[in-house]
């Protein structure tokens, strides 16, 4: 977010500003990646293709939106972290034999195609902030 300083310059950092404030906004991306996580896990085999592609896109939302939100990696690593967790806990079958991932190509284009979009979010760089007038870096 920008705020106007003293002299008519925007400043942009990271929001919220406050320490107690930030940590709850990235414990709710937290939890937006973690219901995306299984929401996507259901969603990409039932609809193949367009639930795949409807899965990774929302978890591309989820990541970008969150680094752009909070203007920081973090902010895209927080529900990248919740998603990861929540495919991995879904990944595996259980003693009945039920599972959630079939053994197909989409299973792992959601895998991999997540885990990827998580790291390119989290890694690209967001614009730098406005140097105000008079002041050097």
């Amino acid at each position: 977010m920008s705020a106007v300083s003293g002299n008519g310059t925007a400043e942009r950092s990271a929001w919220p500003r406050a320490l107690g404030a930030r940590v709850a906004v990235y414990a709710v991306l937290v939890v937006l990646g973690l219901l995306t996580g299984v929401a996507g896990t259901l969603v990409q085999g039932g609809w193949f293709p367009f639930g795949l592609l409807l899965a990774l896109a929302a978890a591309v939302g989820v990541f970008w939106g969150g680094a752009t939100l909070c203007r920081t990696k973090v902010g895209a690593a927080a529900p990248g972290a919740g998603w990861v967790l929540a495919v991995l806990l879904t990944t595996p079958s259980r003693a009945e034999g039920d599972f959630l991932f079939a053994a197909g190509i989409a299973g792992y284009v959601y895998l991999f195609g997540g885990m990827l979009a998580a790291v390119m979010c989290t890694t690209i760089a967001l614009p730098a902030p406005p140097v105000p007038v008079g002041k050097n870096r």
